[in-house]
């Protein structure tokens, strides 16, 4: 697709998508390559924006340098921002917090520690995203299983078939130890989400190395 074509349908999909305020998002296409600058007045805001840039056709990448700006009244301090982020991980019955650490510095959350669950790890930087004066979420969060996986690549294969947005025979799965890797093709930038937390979905997967290609 032409790269100033890609650049207006990208446009179009911000402008259409309620979750985000594109009046403040640049976008650039190179070959394919889409690159947002500019600002947003949430952290969800931002993540929200790459992934409507990924559900469009024909983009290739994505490089990301959105900045967080809310307005000067809604800034929070990183104490406060703290006690909201222990809190939510609390309610979450999903979680096990009890081996979630969370440091915060100028609204960037980092989380360490370990989850028996690579769901528990989504979840809890999912459940920080929404919250109002976060600016970043780094989830250095180890997926520590409580048992080991057994025949994990089986599992995987079923799930990618079962799955109605993916070509299962065009993808193939290997596993070492408690590493996947993905190799083949995808239709869509999409696809390849969709199949990566199909991967991830498996017990004991530890790592998941995406070498997926656009088809």
């Amino acid at each position: 697709m032409d790269d100033t074509l890609l650049r207006q349908h990208i446009l179009d999909e911000l402008d259409f998508d309620p979750s985000v305020g594109a009046a403040h998002i640049g976008v650039a296409v190179d070959d394919g390559v889409v690159s947002l600058s500019g600002c947003v007045g949430t952290y969800a805001e931002r993540i929200a924006a790459e992934k409507v840039v990924q559900r469009v056709r024909g983009v290739r990448a994505i490089t990301e340098a959105l900045e967080v700006r809310g307005p000067d009244t809604e800034r929070t301090g990183d104490v406060e921002i703290a006690g909201r982020v222990l809190n939510v991980l609390a309610w979450d019955s999903r979680i096990q917090a009890h081996g979630i650490q969370v440091k915060v510095e100028l609204g960037a959350v980092t989380l360490n520690g370990s989850v028996p669950y690579y769901f528990q790890s989504v979840a809890a930087a999912s459940d920080i995203r929404r919250l109002s004066g976060v600016t970043d979420v780094l989830n250095l969060l180890a997926v520590r299983p409580p048992a080991e996986a057994v025949d994990v690549k089986a599992k995987i294969l079923a799930a990618l078939k079962r799955n109605a947005k993916l070509d299962g025979d065009a993808i193939q799965v290997s596993v070492v130890d408690d590493e996947v890797t993905l190799e083949g093709f995808v239709n869509a930038w999409h696809e390849r989400e969709v199949a990566e937390r199909a991967a991830w979905s498996a017990p004991g997967v530890r790592a998941v190395v995406d070498r997926l290609m656009l088809a």
